[in-house]
């Protein structure tokens, strides 16, 4: 996800800023004044003739977060920066876009494109303003070049820099008249498919209403396309785009070499390639064996992630070794066949191709029966051969599904009143689809799916023991301070990575102030691989993992309008953790709520014990990174998480 990071380029958090952003848009938009709960009359008769006057309500008021660290002034010689974009760089908005750094002195005067931009105290500068006009010239690679006109003074020293930047194509003329144009960047599908002869393709193209749009193949046949107006006719909806044309059209269509997207109007005409494809043999569908790539963890963590679409949010973590039908490919995406009803994607470089001739294995599950243990449950599930399978949490119930798998066993064995365990069944909603539902008398902790021997074992983990006084004695917490590699950049040059270890340091401390032992994922500048961050706290056995992050946006996003704290989950059992984190994090940093969000985050997704992300503030800001370089700030930022994990394990203990 398109996260800002300078000067060196850009990269991940589009998805995240912009849920922010929509959040904050849904809670302007729900203004007014609420309405009151009914409450009891203002007296009450007790008896004939006597009346009681109830005695005043008095609301206990919270008080009002504590504004910002005031930017400290900064003086010095005029030293214009550009943090973000960088040189060159491509923007991917196309109307107005923020530009950011610093000139080294408060006292400095600052204007872009003739526009003047506050400068804040320290010499930082943020402004949202219009993307410069197209100069005409065209980059390598057919995109415009513009720049941004800058000017800076200080006394009698001025600076000036032309800083240059790349565009977004402009938008193609798909007016009906003029010269016939079509909008070559939409064309689809494009890029090179493995496909059944059978299925189905949509190709898709913009292009102007009054033209005929259709796929012609090598023998002339010709595949016509509608486009919205007339999809919109035929399913009664009105409204929908007339240039949007596409159609259904065979694979082995467009496995003929000489297939084209063809658009006509009149005399003119216009045709462009299609994807490359390939038939696979149906008849002997390849097999294919999932592999893990090397990391920290050993089996445990071991797992291949399946996306329901090419390049989609993860969904299934499966084991290495599982053996599965492989269907198509897009690119570098490999279909693979969970059972009759499910295909997901993953990776090609996670799975292998099997020789052909190899046998699909037969998986058949056996009697379950579940074995207690001091620090968990097991929950035994012979199988034969790896399945593929998946977990879901619906309240106090885990639900197991192991696909291409059936159940040739309903016995079930499960320990006498066990506290955790309530009860435990099959369910087989098909012929090859078997399901282990359990049923738990206390809301999930944590579980992990491991593969042993000939069984899928569901290991689900009890809660610790809490100490009433002290909530977190004993408690081991993991604490991740986010990046390096990569992170953003603030206009004065402060990084993620330097920010948040400095903010975990603090926490770590608080940690171990109220008797928690602490797991620092990184210590040091140095780089941590991503994925290595949760099954490193998972060696440690960690009670709960809390990643610090600070916020960017992308292109295109005002940063300006509510940008403030919030707080990720990835699986339901995080989500009470994350709840008790964030009006702490509210309560000590005073900005705006953001809210409690999931999101497919890869630090989040060990379910072996509550993970949470923390995107305390917004280092883009000025005011934020400002605030970041305090020591007070850095505190109240670590203060808060662990005031939020002191309340959610101190909940257990009223429970």
């Amino acid at each position: 996800a398109g996260r800002v990071r300078a000067p060196d380029g850009t990269s991940a958090r589009a998805l995240r800023a912009e849920t922010a952003f929509v959040t904050a848009v849904l809670a302007g938009c729900a203004g007014g004044t609420p309405t009151p709960a009914p409450g009891p009359s203002p007296s009450v008769a007790t008896r004939p003739g006597v009346v009681r006057v109830p005695e005043p309500v008095v609301e206990e008021v919270p008080a009002p977060p504590p504004p910002l660290p005031a930017i400290p002034r900064v003086t010095g010689p005029l030293a214009l920066r550009i943090t973000y974009p960088s040189a060159n760089q491509q923007l991917t908005a196309r109307d107005s876009n923020f530009i950011f750094g610093s000139l080294g002195s408060g006292d400095a005067q600052l204007s872009i494109n003739e526009q003047p931009v506050r400068v804040e105290p320290n010499g930082a500068f943020l402004a949202w303003l219009p993307i410069p006009a197209a100069t005409g010239a065209m980059a390598r690679g057919g995109t415009p070049t513009s720049a941004y006109r800058i000017v800076a003074t200080l006394g009698t020293d001025t600076a000036r820099l032309v800083h240059p930047v790349r565009l977004v194509a402009p938008r193609v003329d798909l007016s009906n008249t003029g010269t016939l144009e079509i909008d070559a960047g939409s064309v689809a599908p494009r890029g090179s498919f493995q496909l059944s002869a059978r299925e189905l393709m949509t190709a898709r193209v913009r292009a102007p209403a009054n033209a005929t749009v259709l796929v012609r193949d090598s023998a002339g046949t010709a595949w016509p396309l509608r486009n919205g107006a007339q999809l919109g006719l035929l399913r009664g909806i009105a409204g929908l785009d007339s240039t949007a044309w596409s159609g259904d059209v065979p694979a082995r269509v467009l496995a003929s070499a000489k297939a084209r997207l063809v658009v006509a109007r009149g005399g003119d005409s216009v045709s462009s390639a299609l994807a490359t494809v390939r038939l696979l043999n149906d008849e002997e569908p390849q097999l294919g064996a999932l592999k893990a790539a090397p990391g920290v963890g050993g089996d445990t963590d071991a797992v291949v992630v399946a996306r329901p679409t090419p390049g989609g949010t993860y969904r299934w973590m499966l084991f290495p070794g599982t053996v599965v039908p492989i269907t198509g490919r897009n690119g570098n995406a490999v279909r693979i066949r969970l059972d009759r009803q499910l295909e997901v994607w993953v990776e090609d470089g996670d799975i292998t191709p099997l020789p052909s001739g190899t046998a699909m294995p037969r998986r058949t599950t056996g009697a379950i029966r579940a074995v207690a243990r001091d620090e968990w449950v097991d929950v035994i599930v012979p199988a034969g051969d790896r399945p593929p399978y998946q977990v879901t949490e619906d309240g106090r119930q885990l639900v197991l599904t192991l696909y291409a798998t059936t159940p040739a066993s309903e016995n079930v064995v499960v320990p006498a009143n066990d506290p955790l365990l309530k009860a435990l069944r099959y369910e087989q909603p098909s012929s090859d689809r078997a399901r282990i539902v359990v049923d738990l008398n206390d809301d999930p902790f944590g579980y992990l799916v491991l593969w042993s021997g000939t069984s899928v074992v569901l290991r689900i983990r009890r809660w610790p023991a809490v100490d009433a006084a002290r909530p977190l004695a004993g408690l081991v917490i993991a604490v991740d301070p986010g990046h390096p590699p990569i992170g953003s950049t603030g206009p004065t040059g402060l990084t993620e990575a330097v920010a948040t270890l400095a903010v975990g340091e603090r926490l770590r401390a608080q940690l171990e102030a109220r008797g928690a032992r602490v797991f620092m994922t990184r210590t040091t500048d140095g780089a941590v691989p991503l994925n290595d961050r949760a099954p490193l706290a998972r060696q440690q056995n960690v009670h709960a993992f809390v990643s610090i992050h600070l916020n960017a946006l992308p292109d295109g996003v005002n940063p300006f309008v509510n940008r403030g704290t919030g707080t990720y989950y990835y699986y339901p059992h995080s989500v009470p953790l994350a709840k008790r984190i964030q009006p702490a994090l509210l309560r000590t940093l005073g900005l705006h709520d953001e809210g409690v969000l999931y999101q497919n985050l890869a630090v989040a997704r060990n379910p072996w014990f509550p993970a949470v992300l923390c995107e305390g503030a917004y280092i883009m800001r000025p005011d934020h990174e400002a605030a970041l370089r305090q020591p007070e700030f850095q505190e109240g930022y670590a203060r808060a998480i662990a005031d939020g994990l002191e309340a959610f394990f101190r909940s257990r203990v009223r429970r």
